[in-house]
Order: C-alpha cells, then structure tokens, then sequence
C-alpha cells in the first residue's frame, strides 16, 4: 500500500499542475508577456524592499516554528542553526511539494548531527505542521470574522455564513489553548499522540503561525499595482485560501493552483498585475530561497563526507 501511495502522490501533484495550468490558460487568454513585464516593472524600489523585508519575516517565522519545537522537546540550539535548518528544509519542501515527508528527511539529516533520535525528528515535523494548521485556521477565523465578506469571493453564500464558517475555524485553535491551559490528557489519533505543550509554548505557536502568512502575504500585497489593490486583509484573506488549496494540490511549489486562485477571487484587479506579483512571490518566497538552500546542502553534505574520509588519530 505504501508504494502506491509513493507511486500516486506525485502522479496526483503532477495532474493538479496540468489541470490548473490548462484553467490558468483560460484565464489569461489575450494576455501577452510584454504586459506582465510591463507589470513586474512597475513595481518601485520601495514596493521591492518591503517585499524583501516580509520574505525575511515569513522565514524567520519559519525559524521559529522550529525552534519553538525543539523547546517543547526540551532542546535549546543555536538560532544559526535552527535558522539554517529551518530555512533549507522550508525552501525545498515548498518547491518539491509532499512538505511533510520532504521536510523530515532534511530535518532528520541535519538534527540528528546534534543527537535529536528518529523519534524526536518526527515529533518536531508533526508540531512545526501543526503550528502551521493553527496559526492558519487561528488567522482565517479572524479575518473572516473583521470582513465576512471575504467568503464570497470564492462561493456565492449569504455574509451570514462567513460567521459560521469562522466560528468552525477558531474551534480547534482554541480547544488547543484550553487542552494546554488546563493540561488535558494527550489526545489520541489513530495512533498519534498529541501532548499538550506548556502554555508558553503553545502561545508562541499561536504567534508564529500567523506572523508567517502575514509575511507570505505581504510579498503579494507589496507588488501589486495600485489599482484594483483590495488592500492588505484582503489580500491576507485570498493568499490563506490560495495558499492553502496549493498545500492540499500536492502540485510542486503549488504551480497553477496559487495563480488561478488568486485571478479568480481578484477580479478587479488587471491580471498583468496579478500574475506580476505572483512572479515577484516565487522569486522572492520559493526560486531564490531554493538556489541558496541547495548551496547549503552541498556545503553541508561536503562537510559530512570530509569528516567521514578524514584519518582518525589512534586508528
């Protein structure tokens, strides 16, 4: 069962990219490269800084989550490495997609040199999803809760039900919260054990789920064009939805699936801009953080290889 499901999760991925990127076409069908050039160039100096500047928060965040795990774990390493650590496998596994399994084995590969077992590392891959999930559904309950009508955007319900559905998404954040307050028993999935961490913990949690997608939004946010721009909660609200569906896709690096989402629950913006920004997002977010993580995990593997050739003294 295991080797199909190796077998079908790419193929699936694969198929989420043809599907969305045949729809994508559709989308843009009039619309010439020299008009999305145009828009990436439109974007100023100071638009490009604040987009650099809220890569930098998504990824420390990112560090964070890490680090944040490793504490519940009862590990305290250095920032530089947790950051290198957390940077390398967040690059690769956004743009290889599966960033579960991906993420474990780089993980694995580089904590185990600190003397984390298996077991640790798989612990700290579930909690660091896991702060993800909460700072995710903790963040779309409250924008949807500031501006409901954000739902429609997407589905064509009454604004009444954007209550509902925000209500549904703030359920398990703050079960969460009161299962770690009142330090319930460990909670039983299938046979994965969830131990509530310690307050502090899961307040950080809390914190550093959200501040990520603030910052990965904010890339967006920064360079589209001025014009049809909804503003910065909306665009908040669109990328969790987007960015979510691309998650769920298993396409790498959520190809097609982010784009589509976007034209479709932007409509009054100009596609050129919109594609612009989503450009500037995967430069800045996925394609250069991924050239410097694979430059990392040469010098790393380098390093490993030199330790294990060099001579030993007393051999």
């Amino acid at each position: 069962m295991k080797r199909v499901l190796d077998v079908l999760w790419p193929l699936f991925g694969l198929g989420a990219v043809a599907f969305t990127t045949w729809l994508l076409f559709r989308e843009l069908k009039g619309l010439s490269l020299a008009e999305i050039e145009s828009g990436v160039r439109a974007i100023s100096g100071l638009h490009w800084l604040a987009a650099v500047a809220a890569t930098g928060l998504a990824y420390t965040a990112l560090a964070w989550y890490d680090q944040i795990a490793l504490n519940h774990l009862g590990w305290h390493l250095s920032w530089r490495f947790v950051g290198l650590v957390s940077f390398t496998t967040y690059a690769l596994a956004h743009n290889i997609g599966a960033t579960i399994l991906s993420g474990a084995v780089i993980r694995y590969r580089a904590y185990s040199t600190k003397g984390l077992t298996a077991a640790e590392v798989g612990v700290l891959v579930a909690f660091c999803s896991f702060t993800f999930t909460l700072g995710n559904l903790l963040l779309a309950g409250l924008v949807l809760l500031v501006d409901p009508g954000l739902l429609q955007r997407y589905v064509a319900w009454p604004a009444w039900t954007a209550w509902l559905v925000a209500a549904a998404l703030l359920t398990l954040p703050w079960l969460y919260t009161l299962g770690s307050l009142l330090q319930f028993r460990p909670l039983k999935i299938h046979g994965f054990e969830l131990i509530y961490p310690r307050p502090p913990i899961a307040a950080r949690q809390l914190l550093a789920g959200p501040l990520e997608l603030i910052g990965a939004a904010g890339i967006i946010y920064f360079a589209l064009p001025t014009i049809g721009n909804p503003g910065f909660l909306a665009v908040l609200g669109v990328f969790l939805a987007s960015f979510t569906l691309a998650l769920l896709s298993h396409a790498p690096g959520g190809l097609g699936v982010l784009e589509f989402s976007f034209l479709k629950a932007m409509p009054d913006a100009p596609p050129a801009g919109v594609i612009a920004a989503l450009l500037v997002f995967r430069l800045l977010y996925l394609i250069l953080p991924l050239i410097f993580s694979l430059v990392v995990v040469v010098m790393f593997e380098r390093g490993r290889i030199g330790a294990l050739l060099s001579p030993r003294r007393g051999g």
